[in-house]
């Protein structure tokens, strides 16, 4: 009785481990990660028109689809899937094609100016400890949104000794080490917005390395839930009237410091990022402090470089500054 089905079952398998299975295992896993890959090289193709605009939802938080790999990586290798283990490198290698260059350390010490942008929040309960870690970062411009009545005048007091030069318009402000001209409101309202919606301006900076035109916006707030899905109607009419200001302006460099609400891959800001040079390679998820999950806090440039991007501690708001160096040519002699 032992000897004749000794050698059959599966008493005869223990101890050896199970070959690699090329067929039959896996068909789901090996869809799913075709399907996460697609979605990370093509993108673009998600239709944005439906109800809850899908595709700005999906750019937003693109980054975050490379969670997938290792959750169909590994269920693909406990089950020796060969096919399903190699099509989990699909979406790996389309990631590191899209993202793999924000692994890398940045040229923090590089020469140029640092500019720092915070969207400092209107429920801020400590607005003074806000401008003080501001100033301790010791940049050349500060951008600030969301200045109240109340607290912009503690930022212009706790800010002063640092930063000669400001100018705010409405709820948003900047502040620089170097003088500031033709300071002047930019309107970027949407359709039905009250006049007192100011959240964009627009100043010259004389810094050392020569004038630059800088601009401070605050797009309108996104909603995202399950009634309205993506709702970024007003936030993409006010990038539309942003790009077109952007366009319009003559002067080089050009510095872009804001609270965009949404990313660099969300095709809502296409006005105004097509018109400016490619960001920079860095995450800095600014949003939400206490669980970081996009950067939707911008430093864009036009003629000029943003070597790097990083996010500093959180403050009293509810999102993270920002801190960028930005470097452009020096002007020739006589200009």
């Amino acid at each position: 009785m032992g000897g004749q089905g000794a050698g059959r079952g599966p008493w005869r398998r223990l101890g050896r481990p199970e070959k690699w299975v090329w067929r039959g295992r896996g068909r789901v896993l090996t869809g799913l990660a075709v399907l996460v890959a697609c979605l990370l090289v093509c993108h673009g193709a998600v239709p944005d028109g439906l109800p809850g605009r899908p595709g700005s939802l999906l750019e937003t938080f693109l980054p975050w689809l490379g969670l997938a790999v290792p959750v169909l990586a590994a269920p693909a290798l406990l089950r020796r899937s060969a096919v399903a283990a190699l099509a989990a490198l699909l979406p790996a290698a389309a990631w590191l094609g899209l993202y793999g260059g924000h692994l890398l350390p940045g040229a923090d010490g590089a020469p140029g100016l640092l500019a720092v942008q915070h969207n400092v929040s209107d429920e801020n309960p400590d607005p003074a400890g806000t401008a003080r870690a501001l100033a301790a970062t010791r940049a050349d411009l500060l951008a600030l949104e969301e200045l109240t009545p109340a607290a912009a005048p503690q930022y212009a007091a706790a800010l002063a000794p640092q930063y000669p030069y400001h100018a705010v318009v409405g709820t948003v402000g900047l502040w620089s080490k170097h003088p500031l001209a033709d300071v002047r409101p930019v309107d970027i309202r949407p359709a039905g917005f009250g006049e007192d919606w100011n959240r964009a301006l627009r100043a010259t900076a004389r810094t050392p390395r020569g004038a630059a035109a800088v601009y401070v916006a605050h797009l309108p707030s996104l909603r995202l839930g399950p009634a309205h899905g993506f709702g970024s109607a007003h936030r993409d009419e006010s990038a539309v009237r942003l790009g077109a200001a952007i366009a319009a302006e003559p002067a080089e460099p050009l510095i872009l410091l804001g609270d965009l609400n949404g990313t660099v891959d969300d095709r809502g800001l296409d006005p105004v990022t097509s018109r400016m040079d490619p960001p920079s390679r860095d995450f800095a998820f600014s949003w939400p402090a206490p669980l970081p999950l996009a950067r939707i806090d911008q430093v864009l440039t036009r003629s000029a470089t943003v070597t790097r991007i990083r996010a500093l501690p959180a403050t009293g708001s509810d999102h993270l500054p920002v801190a960028a160096r930005l470097t452009w040519p020096a002007p020739a002699p006589g200009r």
